[in-house]
């Protein structure tokens, strides 16, 4: 892996301010122009940075800040790491564990459901599959798609929740936003609402619709039903 310099802007402001290298090598150890180099010298360049120490960093040793500045000429070199990093891999499709491959079509199955908006390749990043096999399960071509049942791959543990909001939102960006009628809830009209009576008017029209000569019939029958009681006693 080869060596990169920690922050080189910060790292030439604190040569510039703490030693006597000359502008040319601060600008080759920094993979910076001279004139750039002079403008931070000069205050002109990179005011709001704060110099990085290199010697503290372990990328630059005393010795060799000491051998460049007895010698002009000399090319200032990174210090050998303490700690050797490994080299990333290249990225290609997720790795699934063979216990974990049979439950890939029902994975498949679920992000087509749920997150139509995913891509392929987006699908195929998350669970480790093919976009055949992907055409295969949305169509429902797939050898074994009587038997297959939705499930989440995050519960499957085939990817992380993180892996799958992060590639969520990547594909529901630029999207439009779903209208009124895709959502199923409408608001009503301003004629419509207009249109509808307080409670209090219609419970008026109710008590308007009563027939008066049925409610005195009722009670002048309630008021003689006492009498014929007390005329049969005697």
């Amino acid at each position: 892996m080869a060596q990169t310099l920690l922050m080189p802007k910060a790292t030439a402001i604190w040569l510039v301010d703490n030693t006597a290298l000359s502008f040319d090598q601060i600008a080759q150890f920094c993979k910076l122009h001279p004139l750039e180099v002079k403008a931070i010298a000069d205050g002109e360049a990179a005011q709001g940075i704060k110099g990085l120490d290199p010697i503290s960093t372990g990328q630059l040793s005393r010795d060799e800040i000491a051998r460049a500045e007895a010698n002009p000429n000399h090319k200032l070199k990174l210090s050998e790491p303490k700690v050797r990093v490994p080299e990333s891999k290249r990225r290609g499709p997720r790795y699934t564990p063979v216990s974990k491959r049979q439950d890939r079509p029902n994975a498949i199955l679920w992000l087509v459901r749920n997150h139509p908006e995913l891509k392929d390749a987006q699908i195929s990043r998350l669970v480790g599959t093919t976009k055949s096999t992907i055409e295969q399960i949305r169509e429902r071509t797939h050898w074994n798609s009587a038997n297959l049942a939705p499930m989440d791959p995050v519960t499957l543990g085939l990817c992380s929740q993180i892996d799958l909001d992060m590639e969520v939102e990547k594909a529901s960006k630029g999207r439009p936003l779903p209208s009124a009628a895709e959502l199923g809830a409408t608001l009503q009209s301003a004629q419509e609402t207009e249109r509808l009576t307080p409670s209090y008017e219609r419970e008026e029209e109710k008590e308007k619709e009563i027939d008066a000569d049925a409610v005195f019939r009722k009670l002048s029958s309630l008021r003689s039903a006492p009498k014929d009681e007390d005329d049969d006693q005697y």
